[in-house]
C-alpha cells in the first residue's frame, strides 16, 4: 500500500518573480481542493500561506510555507516560496527537496528578473516544470508575448496546452488544446464550477494553430504520434497527455497553462496538470548520496520499506520550539525513533512529528518516503544536514544546499543589558533559520554586524529580533560587504620555524596562486604525497588565509591555489604546516596584487515612456552599465548592472522620477572589480 501511495504523491512548489500572483494561485489551489474553506487575499493580509506578521504587513511572501491537499485520489505536497530576491535561499532550499515546480508568470510583466533566477535554480536540480501565465484579466496582458519571452530569455521550449478566451476584452475562460474544448467559469460560485462547451468560431483558427504546434512538438519525440501526424490523423487525448508527461519529466518541454487566479479562472485545470505532468517521487532522477567511507556516490532507493534517509531543508523556531523540516527520501520515520545525523556524526531522537499547513500543525505518529514533515527533538540538526536510521551502517550524506554570500550589513547593538543576553540567543536562532544571515563581531570596533542579501532582508531580520526574540536594538546604516581577488599570478616559498608555548613547530611549503573563474569560489590543490591528516591542516591554513587579504582585510574569492610542495621531515608539525600555508598564501597574494571587488546587482526598471530618459540618466549617474531598453506597450523596461553601493534609496528615486508609476526589481549578479 505504501508503494502505491508513493505513486500518487506530488511534491511540488510554486515559484515566481515577486507580484506574479504565486500566493494567490496557492490560495485558490487550497480552496478548490477543500483544504481551506475561505480564500484569503494577499492585499488584505489574509492569505493562508503568508502567516508571519511581517508578510501580512508587507503583502509579500518571506518564508517558504508547506501544506498538503488532495485531488483526484492524489496527495499534493505544496511549498509556497518567496518571490523577492532577498529571500532566494527559501526558494533554493525548497527546490532542493521538491520533485516538480509550477512557475507563475505575470501576463503583463512576462519573464522578469527573478523569473530567470528561479528558472536557473529549477534547472540546477533538473526539476520538471510547468508554467501558469497568470493575470490574463489585466489591461496589457499578452499571452503570446510571454510564451515568446520564455523561449528567448529562459531558453526553453514552451508547449501551450491552453490559450485564453475573451468576450468583449473580458477574460471568460480558457481553451483546452488537448481536449479541444472551451472551459468557461461561473463567477457566482467563486470559480468552483465551470462549463465545458465547444470552441467558439472566434478563436477556432487560433486554437487550431495551437493544436498543430502541439502535435508537431509531440511528433518530434514520439514515433507513434509522428505516424498519426504524417497520415493526417489525430492521436487520442490519452496518448497526447501520455507523451506530454514523458517529455515534461525529461525536461524537454515546459507545458504552459493560463488563467487569472484572482478572478478564479484556470485553477482547476492547473491542479489537474500538476497530477498529469509532474512526477511522483518514483519518477525523479535518482537521488545520490556521498558515502563518507568509500568516497563514492551511491543512489538512494525511493521506497517506504527501506532504511530511513531524510534531509533537513529548513529550521524554524516556533513558540520557543525548534522545528526541523524534513523531506523523507526512503524508509519510515516514527515518533520516538533514534536517528543519526551523518553530517555532524551525532545521534538524536524524534520527539514529535507534524504535518504542516502553513504555520498550523497536525500531530502524526509516522511519516514515510515522499513525505514533507516537521519534527521536534533534533537539537543539533541544521539546514543541509542528512539524517538516517541509527541502524544504518553507511555514513551517507546528501548534497548540501547552495548558500550565497551576504552582500550588505548593518551594525546592531542592544539598548539594554537585558536585551544583550537575548541578542546572543536570537542571533544563533536567526542564523539557524536562515543560512544567508551572518552575525559576527567586528574585531576592531567590537560592534555586532548583521549581514544579509539586501536591505529588505536585513529589515525583516531586525524586525524578527524585536518581535520573535524580544530584543530591543539600535540599527546602524547599511554597509556594503566588499571582497578581494587577484588578476595576476603569484607564489611564495614559506618556512615557519618557531616555538609556541612549550613546543617547537615547523613547516615548509611552496605555494602558487592564480586568478580563478569569476564567481566560481576558491579551489585548493595539494601536489605530491602528503599524509591525509597533515593535508587537512594545510587546507585549514589556506582557508584561514582567505578570510582576510593582506592589503584591505576583505575576504578573498575566486582564486586557484596550488601547494606545489610540502616538505615533511622529523621536525614537521601539523600546526607548523598550517601556519606556513597561511603565511605563504598571504605572501603569494601580495605578489599577485590584490584588487577590491564589490557586489554588482542586476536591475530591471519599468517606466512609462515619457520618463524613460530620466530613468536612464539616473542609472548612469549611479555608474550603471545599461544593457538595453525593451518596449512593453506604453512602458519601457531598462536592464542594467549597478554597484550595490549605488542602489541605496533607488526605490524612492524611481518613484519620484516616474510620478509613482515606475517599478523595479533587483537581484545579486556577482562580484566585480571596484
Amino acid at each position: 500500500m505504501s508503494e502505491k501511495r508513493l505513486a500518487r504523491i506530488r511534491n511540488m512548489g510554486f515559484v515566481a518573480h515577486i507580484d506574479a500572483g504565486k500566493t494567490t494561485v496557492t490560495e485558490r489551489v487550497l480552496y478548490y481542493t477543500g483544504k481551506i474553506h475561505r480564500m484569503g487575499e494577499v492585499h488584505d493580509g489574509q492569505a493562508t500561506m503568508d502567516w508571519m506578521p511581517q508578510e501580512q504587513e508587507r503583502g509579500i511572501t518571506i518564508t517558504s510555507a508547506v501544506s498538503t491537499c488532495s485531488w483526484n485520489n492524489h496527495e499534493i505536497h505544496i511549498i509556497d516560496t518567496p518571490g523577492h530576491v532577498d529571500f532566494t535561499i527559501e526558494v533554493e532550499r525548497s527546490l532542493r527537496v521538491l520533485d516538480g515546480a509550477v512557475m507563475i508568470l505575470c501576463a503583463v510583466g512576462g519573464v522578469q528578473a527573478q523569473t530567470e533566477t528561479v528558472w536557473q535554480q529549477c534547472r540546477r536540480y533538473s526539476i520538471p516544470t510547468i508554467a501558469f501565465i497568470n493575470k490574463l484579466d489585466r489591461l496589457g496582458a499578452d499571452f503570446e508575448s510571454v510564451v515568446r519571452q520564455m523561449t528567448e530569455r529562459l531558453e526553453v521550449k514552451p508547449l501551450p496546452l491552453q490559450i485564453p478566451y475573451y468576450e468583449d476584452d473580458i477574460l471568460k475562460g480558457v481553451v483546452d488544446i488537448v481536449g479541444r474544448r472551451l472551459l468557461v467559469w461561473d463567477d457566482d460560485s467563486l470559480g468552483a464550477t465551470f462549463q465545458i462547451v465547444p470552441i467558439p468560431d472566434s478563436v477556432l483558427s487560433e486554437a487550431s494553430r495551437a493544436r498543430e504546434y502541439l502535435l508537431e512538438t509531440l511528433a518530434d519525440f514520439d514515433d507513434e504520434v509522428m505516424e498519426f501526424y504524417l497520415a493526417g490523423q489525430e492521436p487520442d487525448e490519452k496518448k497526447v497527455r501520455e507523451i506530454t508527461r514523458k517529455i515534461t519529466l525529461d525536461n524537454k518541454v515546459v507545458p504552459v497553462l493560463c488563467g487569472s487566479a484572482l478572478k478564479n479562472k484556470g485553477v482547476q485545470p492547473l491542479i489537474d496538470a500538476i497530477i498529469d505532468y509532474l512526477p511522483s517521487p518514483f519518477e525523479v532522477k535518482p537521488i545520490l548520496a556521498h558515502d563518507k567511507n568509500t568516497g563514492e556516490d551511491v543512489p538512494i532507493e525511493i521506497t517506504a520499506n527501506g532504511p530511513f534517509v531524510g534531509y533537513v531543508f529548513k529550521v524554524y523556531t516556533d513558540e520557543g520550539r525548534r522545528m526541523i523540516y524534513l523531506r523523507l527520501y526512503s524508509g519510515t520515520l516514527h515518533v520516538g525513533d533514534e536517528v543519526f545525523n551523518t553530517t555532524r556524526d551525532t545521534k538524536e531522537k524524534i520527539a514529535r512529528l507534524f504535518e504542516m499547513h502553513s504555520h498550523n500543525k497536525q500531530r502524526i505518529e509516522k511519516a514515510m518516503a515522499g513525505d514533507i514533515v516537521a519534527a521536534v527533538g533534533l537539537k543539533d540538526s541544521v539546514t543541509g544536514d542528512t539524517v538516517v536510521s541509527s541502524s544504518e551502517d553507511r555514513p551517507i550524506v546528501l548534497e548540501p544546499i547552495v548558500v550565497l554570500k551576504p552582500v550588505i550589513s548593518v551594525a546592531i547593538e542592544p539598548k539594554s543589558s537585558e536585551s544583550a543576553s537575548k541578542l546572543e540567543q536570537g542571533m544563533q536562532k536567526i542564523m539557524e533559520e536562515d543560512p544567508t544571515i551572518k552575525v559576527n563581531e567586528d574585531p576592531d570596533t567590537g560592534q555586532v554586524i548583521l549581514a544579509g542579501m539586501g536591505e529588505l532582508h536585513l529589515e525583516i531580520a531586525v524586525d524578527r529580533f524585536k518581535t520573535a526574540f524580544g530584543v530591543d536594538i539600535n540599527v546602524g546604516k547599511p554597509q556594503v560587504l566588499y571582497c578581494s581577488t587577484i588578476e595576476q599570478t603569484g607564489g611564495a616559498d614559506k618556512v615557519f620555524d618557531k616555538r609556541i608555548g612549550e613546543a617547537e613547530h615547523s613547516g615548509h611549503v611552496v605555494i602558487s596562486v592564480k586568478p580563478g573563474k569569476r564567481g566560481a569560489g576558491n579551489t585548493f590543490a595539494i601536489s605530491g604525497t602528503v599524509p591525509p591528516d597533515l593535508e587537512g591542516h594545510i587546507r585549514a591554513g589556506l582557508e584561514e588565509a582567505c578570510l582576510a587579504d593582506p592589503v584591505f582585510g576583505y575576504e578573498v574569492v575566486d582564486i586557484d591555489v596550488n601547494v606545489e610542495k610540502a616538505f615533511i621531515d622529523e621536525r614537521t608539525t601539523p600546526q607548523g604546516l598550517k601556519i606556513a600555508a597561511q603565511m605563504g598564501l598571504q605572501d603569494a597574494l601580495l605578489k599577485a596584487g590584490v584588487v577590491q571587488m564589490e557586489p554588482i546587482m542586476e536591475l530591471d526598471a519599468l517606466s512609462p515612456e515619457e520618463y524613460i530618459g530620466d530613468v536612464v540618466g539616473d542609472l548612469s549617474s549611479r555608474k550603471a552599465s545599461i544593457e538595453g531598453v525593451v518596449i512593453k506597450g506604453k512602458y519601457h523596461q531598462v536592464k542594467a548592472y549597478v554597484p550595490l553601493s549605488r542602489t541605496f534609496g533607488y526605490s524612492t528615486a524611481l518613484r519620484s522620477l516616474t510620478r509613482g508609476r515606475g517599478s523595479f526589481s533587483m537581484w545579486f549578479h556577482g562580484f566585480d572589480k571596484k
